[in-house]
């Protein structure tokens, strides 16, 4: 029954990253997850309790598999420069993974206080990874310095998701100039 229970789940966990990243938060919807996994819409309440709590518990399932991917891109780079790099182009070429496709979704969404602290806990945790690296550049402020790194990293993961006229690949060569020469450089 335990296992049976933990398919289900996970059936319901993977249509709902498929109806986030086909149509966004308007898709994420009760009905909708019954009808991708073949439940009675009943049936999903016994899961989740909320909309928030499937997100929740994406959060928790794909962000570190996310962040994995990102420390292990990091970690094969050679010294401070690089590694900033890997930081950035790994999170631009995630953005066609249904995991990251989800994610963003979610950060979108309109989500209770709990599910919002959970995000910026995961966040916090993406910007910790290039603190280092920051600090080996020189930065004064390395913490500043990755948190507004993050920034330019999420306006070209947005960029690409609104599908722009520029390619993806501009948006990241653009995205790493920047972190690596800034706007002037």
């Amino acid at each position: 029954m335990a296992e049976h229970r933990s398919m289900q789940r996970a059936a319901l966990l993977d249509a709902a990253r498929t109806l986030l990243s086909e149509g966004g938060t308007e898709a994420l919807t009760f009905p909708a997850l019954a009808e991708r996994t073949g439940l009675a819409r009943s049936s999903v309440y016994e899961y989740f309790r909320s909309r928030a709590a499937v997100v929740e518990e994406l959060c928790e399932v794909d962000f570190p598999v996310w962040a994995a991917e990102v420390a292990a891109a990091m970690a094969a780079a050679a010294g401070p420069a690089a590694k900033v790099e890997a930081y950035v182009r790994k999170q631009l070429e995630l953005v066609g993974d249904r995991r990251h496709r989800a994610v963003v979704a979610i950060s979108a969404s309109e989500l209770d206080a709990g599910a919002r602290e959970k995000i910026r806990a995961a966040h916090g945790g993406l910007v910790a990874m290039i603190v280092e690296a920051l600090g080996e550049l020189g930065h004064e402020q390395p913490r500043l310095a990755a948190i507004l790194l993050q920034g330019v990293v999420d306006a070209a993961v947005r960029r690409i998701e609104l599908g722009a006229a520029e390619d993806p690949a501009a948006i990241a060569e653009a995205a790493v100039g920047m972190a690596l020469r800034g706007v002037c450089g």
